[in-house]
């Protein structure tokens, strides 16, 4: 059984890991460019997904962040919560920064007999012949732009613009959402004494992401503000998961807006479910065939 997985970011490590830990060989097809994730973006995900993920690939305790309230407010009413999702002594979301997932992930692959790292040509399509499965998160291989053309996708004419803020000592373990009138800006803890910003607006509105922050800021007694990025938003939603032996996974099959704080999650889901197919397989001693991803795209889509 060959397998590989297309594409080098947190969906293809992720993935990569789950068949590792399952004494699964695979084989990372990457292009030969670093990916390189901003310090200032960060993913929150559920508590079952937390579980899932530190027990079934990653311990990722040292790397997250507990938060055991989520508050909503609103420009007309900026000091009256219209929503509280709070736990006293239970955390109900962690919120892990990119970069340290993917660099923790390719630290815990290197040393494994049973993964392999290889240069990717962009146009090369042997690869279908060379695998008995392929998984596909490269949303710019040739393969994804023949095979995967068909899709649902939405540009939202909108960009989101992240910075960590340093600011004094506080149990900083509650997020504040705010919906403005340019769009929605939220603060997402990830230390006691840090605090993740991402606030998205309309491409047509300029934005000086700094007053923005000291404006909404509630709470914080800021020292500084850092790695400040921005990227374009849109949404997509393949219209078939797999073609023969590929399976597209991750944001290729359904990217989201920020805002509902759902696109890892999502992606950490499809891995559950994956993993159960496959758990299913071995257990029956049936061979993993693409006949595991009709099942896959049935179960998920």
């Amino acid at each position: 059984m060959k397998i590989c997985i297309l594409g080098d970011g947190l969906a293809s490590l992720t993935l990569a890991k789950l068949l590792v830990n399952k004494t699964i060989a695979v084989d990372l097809l990457f292009e030969d460019k670093a990916v390189n994730y901003s310090k200032s973006r960060t993913f929150g995900i559920t508590k079952k997904n937390y579980e899932f993920f530190t027990n079934q690939i990653l311990n990722i305790k040292n790397i997250s962040w507990k938060l055991n309230n989520i508050e909503i407010y609103t420009d007309n009413l900026p000091n009256q919560k219209i929503l509280e999702f709070k736990k006293e002594n239970s955390e109900i979301f962690f919120i892990i920064k990119n970069n340290e997932l993917y660099r923790n992930l390719n630290l815990e692959l290197k040393d494994s007999k049973l993964f392999k790292k290889k240069l990717l040509n962009n146009n090369d399509f042997s690869i279908i012949d060379r695998y008995d499965l392929v998984l596909n998160c490269n949303k710019n291989h040739s393969i994804t732009k023949k095979f995967f053309s068909k899709k649902f996708e939405k540009k939202y004419n909108s960009v989101a613009h992240t910075a960590i803020i340093k600011h004094k000592l506080i149990n900083n373990k509650s997020a504040v959402q705010i919906f403005t009138k340019m769009g929605p800006i939220a603060f997402l803890p990830i230390s006691n004494s840090e605090t993740s910003v991402v606030y998205s607006i309309s491409k047509s509105d300029k934005v000086d992401l700094a007053s923005l922050i000291k404006k909404y800021n509630k709470k914080y007694s800021i020292s500084k503000i850092l790695d400040k990025k921005s990227f374009d938003l849109q949404s997509l939603n393949l219209r078939k998961y797999y073609f023969k032996n590929i399976l597209c996974f991750g944001d290729l099959i359904h990217k989201i807006h920020p805002l509902a704080g759902q696109g890892f999650n999502m992606t950490i889901r499809d891995i559950i479910d994956l993993s159960k197919i496959i758990d299913d397989k071995i257990e029956t001693g049936l061979e993993l065939n693409p006949l595991i991803f009709d099942e896959f795209e049935k179960k998920t889509m």
